[in-house]
């Protein structure tokens, strides 16, 4: 794809599209750097246009860049039109089986990039979010996620309505608090081979909302080592996401 003539009205657009609102209104999302506009590219996103420093040259990369320190190429992707779900689509999103991640109210763009990096590695069938945790498609969530974004399916939904759905279908919703069962002590653990799964993990400072709270079959807890050690608080929610799925995975096998 040819570099798009950068106009100033061109430099104002992606410049607003730091705001949800402008990325709503437009249906784009910015994505940058070589190898990350490289996926774009190769995924089934549609990218509206390419603007690279070798063409446009270093001070306009500074002007339309969300970073730092600009990297030499971004792109502007077009939104996918199947992200939100509600109600009538949500009870198609789970399939006879598989493990999925939920996130109730993630308020920090790296924990969710973060998050669809560990989606992408340990090969789970989908992440879906509540409404208000940090858009998906936030330059910094983009960024974090080091391309996954391109390669793990993901929604907007509401979040006990998709764990009364896992259960409806014949399978399970676990969620991860404190004050849970030892994870690594739990005899009867469902993983997701034989029917949905879903793992639930909270918000940063206040964890799982009393509503999704309400719906899940078990609490789950990562204990420190060595158990009642006093120490750290509580773990990073992405941290808690990646070892409570690989426990999830471990079990599968």
């Amino acid at each position: 794809m040819e570099t798009a003539p950068l106009s100033a009205a061109r430099v104002k657009l992606i410049r607003s599209l730091d705001l949800k609102k402008f990325r709503d209104a437009t249906g784009l999302f910015v994505v940058e750097g070589e190898k990350m506009v490289q996926e774009a590219e190769a995924s089934s996103f549609r990218v509206a246009d390419i603007y690279r420093t070798a063409q446009i040259g270093e001070a306009a990369m500074r002007r339309i860049s969300h970073l730092s320190s600009p990297s030499p190429a971004l792109a502007l992707v077009h939104k996918p039109d199947t992200v939100a779900l509600d109600g009538d689509r949500l009870a198609g999103a789970l399939g006879a089986a598989g493990l999925y991640l939920a996130l109730d109210g993630i308020k920090d763009p790296g924990n969710l990039g973060t998050m669809l990096r560990i989606a992408d590695w340990f090969g789970l069938d989908g992440v879906f979010a509540s409404p208000d945790t940090v858009d998906f498609f936030n330059p910094k969530v983009v960024q974090a996620t080091m391309g996954a974004i391109f390669r793990v399916r993901f929604h907007t939904c509401d979040i006990p309505a998709l764990c009364r759905a896992a259960r409806c279908a014949g399978g399970h919703a676990y969620g991860t608090f404190l004050d849970g069962e030892d994870l690594y002590r739990l005899p009867a653990l469902s993983t997701g081979d034989a029917a949905p799964v879903v793992l639930v993990v909270g918000n940063e400072s206040r964890g799982i909302g009393e509503a999704v709270s309400a719906q899940v079959d078990a609490r789950l807890f990562i204990p420190p080592f060595p158990a009642g050690r006093s120490g750290s608080e509580s773990l990073n929610a992405a941290v808690a996401a990646s070892l409570a799925i690989a426990e999830f995975r471990r079990r599968s096998r």
